[in-house]
């Protein structure tokens, strides 16, 4: 028999094939294409899903896993979380300053956005009031008579805060429009006004700036005299409290809040837990100081409050009260080169109102009225603005703080005021007078009165009656914006005192969003000590240096505010100064 060749033996055993050999061709066969498979969707689901695109990286913040992945129902989803993790490059800041930069979504967005619609004629205007609880306002006037130690508030606070109307008795008034208006009354003004305002809202995302109707200036008055400090800070305390649990108070902080006190700032800047010391401490408090303060005297150095007019006794119902007033004011003949009405302050040596009393009573073409307790020509409104009507400059030293009432009601008359301190008008009402004062006003520095004993008349003889006439009609121009306009009334086409400090506060509140939004600060450098310089600054200027007025804001803070605020106190019955 002839054998078969031992090298066929294998090849022929392939070819006949056994069930054995038949499953494990297949198996591999199996196991080849798995693989096959396996790596097709690891590059597809991992690879090329775990890469990360430059906008990936700036819009998608990085997934980070708390806790362990012990529920998984596909461990594919654990290893492409790490993957991405490992894979993903740095994260791409953006390009400040270009198209592409990304704009973070900040909680105020909403509200800066309403100004581009252009057919809403509230857009970038909107004001929400808080819903105060009844003791910060409403139940104070319900308490008038306790609001002053001297005199009962009732009678001022009627008529929407404006107070009665005055008689026209001897032809110095309008027989419409003319109230015996209390110098601290702005607290109710201000908030009557407000419940006038055309673009309030309930909805605080949209709103510009917030108001507190909190009747701070009522609130201290009723406990300068004879109250520990914890009485005369319990009401502020309570207020910020309530303030910072509400949810309009965390967009920013308190930023975009302001509320209205019709007192010198002095009242509100307490700088020691000592009994004796003076007023409160709102001002003070962290949660406040974010807040702006409208007072109708602010302090030179510090940053969170701004000095609105005190009010005068004119609140006009309608446009043309306004314009009837101005033309009788430019119409009228003025005897008097100048005049004076004020009291002399004997308590203080660094006053020059002795010597301009004196200059005054030595001067053919002054008019003086002299102020002191009990009956007096300068408590009776019309006395005041005869005089007023009847010159054609009006002296305004500083009384016992750097401003007086009295400014304003010259400046209603057509009068042009004689300022000897920068402090009186120009530093604070920055929103509602020009800042080329000379326009307007003639300034003539204390120490030349009290140094040089300048001669007053002499000085105001050099101004041409050209320039005199430019003056006066600039003075009576701004009358519309220096008065508050009843608050049952809106005017139409004249903006008042309301209406340019809620404009300046919308806009202030408005620059402080798109510099946050920037990144930036509105100064570089900024100094608070110097605050009354900043308002003084061009536009485009965001850093302030050496100014002519330094001098004169050289004083401690603590003697300003001393001397400031009791002696005040002391004498706002005397005279309206």
């Amino acid at each position: 028999m002839r054998r078969r060749p031992v090298a066929l033996a294998p090849f022929e055993g392939m070819e006949k094939g056994s069930p054995k050999n038949q499953r494990t061709r297949l198996c591999f066969l199996a196991s080849l294409s798995a693989f096959f498979w396996i790596l097709l969707f690891y590059f597809h689901f991992v690879v090329l899903g775990g890469s990360t695109t430059v906008e990936d990286s700036v819009l998608s913040p990085p997934i980070k896993l708390e806790t362990p992945l012990t529920n998984v129902e596909s461990v594919s989803a654990r290893v492409t979380y790490a993957r991405k993790e490992k894979e993903k490059p740095p994260p791409v800041k953006p390009i400040k300053n270009t198209a592409t930069e990304r704009v973070v979504a900040y909680p105020f967005m909403r509200a800066l956005r309403t100004v581009e619609n252009k057919s809403d004629p509230c857009g970038g205007r909107y004001i929400y009031v808080h819903n105060l609880p009844p003791k910060f306002n409403e139940e104070m006037l319900k308490e008038c008579k306790s609001l002053s130690l001297w005199t009962n508030m009732c009678k001022f606070t009627s008529n929407e805060g404006l107070g009665p109307p005055l008689e026209n008795v001897e032809g110095v008034f309008e027989n419409t429009g003319w109230y015996a208006t209390n110098q601290f009354a702005v607290d109710v003004i201000f908030n009557n006004r407000m419940k006038q305002y055309e673009c309030l809202t309930n909805d605080s995302s949209i709103a510009a700036a917030i108001f507190v109707p909190f009747y701070a200036g009522f609130d201290i008055a009723r406990y300068l005299w004879g109250f520990n400090i914890s009485r005369r800070d319990a009401a502020s305390l309570s207020l910020v409290d309530w303030l910072m649990k509400r949810p309009e108070w965390g967009i920013m902080g308190g930023k975009d809040h302001f509320l209205v006190a019709g007192r010198i700032t002095w009242d509100f800047r307490r700088l020691s837990e000592e009994e004796s010391d003076w007023g409160n401490k709102l001002l003070f408090l962290p949660a406040a100081r974010n807040m702006s303060m409208l007072v109708v005297e602010s302090s030179p150095w510090n940053a969170n409050d701004f000095g609105i007019p005190y009010p005068t006794y004119f609140h006009p119902a309608k446009d043309e009260e306004v314009f009837v007033w101005q033309d009788r004011m430019r119409q009228l003949e003025r005897k008097w080169l100048f005049s004076f009405a004020g009291a002399p302050r004997p308590g203080n040596p660094k006053s020059i109102r002795g010597q301009i009393i004196d200059q005054c009573r030595k001067s053919n073409a002054c008019k003086l009225l002299e102020c002191d307790f009990g009956e007096s020509k300068c408590h009776a409104p019309s006395s005041i603005m005869q005089m007023f009507q009847s010159s054609l400059f009006c002296l305004q030293p500083q009384g016992d703080s750097y401003t007086r009432r009295s400014a304003f009601d010259s400046m209603l008359a057509g009068c042009i005021p004689v300022f000897f301190h920068p402090g009186s008008a120009y530093t604070q009402y920055t929103w509602h007078l020009p800042k080329n004062y000379t326009t307007y006003s003639v300034f003539i520095p204390e120490d030349d009165i009290r140094k040089r004993n300048l001669s007053i008349e002499e000085r105001l003889r050099q101004i041409s009656p050209e320039q005199v006439k430019i003056m006066r009609e600039a003075v009576i121009n701004l009358i519309p914006r220096l008065v508050y306009a009843d608050p049952r009334s809106k005017l139409e086409t004249l903006r008042d005192a309301f209406d340019v400090a809620v404009q300046a506060v919308i806009d202030k509140v408005t620059k402080l969003r798109k510099n946050i939004i920037r990144g930036r600060t509105e100064y570089d450098n900024f100094v608070e000590e110097n605050s009354w310089k900043y308002d003084l600054l061009d536009e485009g200027q965001r850093e302030v240096g050496a100014h002519e007025w330094d001098p004169f804001f050289s004083k401690p803070k603590e003697e300003q505010r001393d001397q400031s605020a009791k002696k005040s106190w002391q004498n706002e019955q005397r005279d309206q100064s």
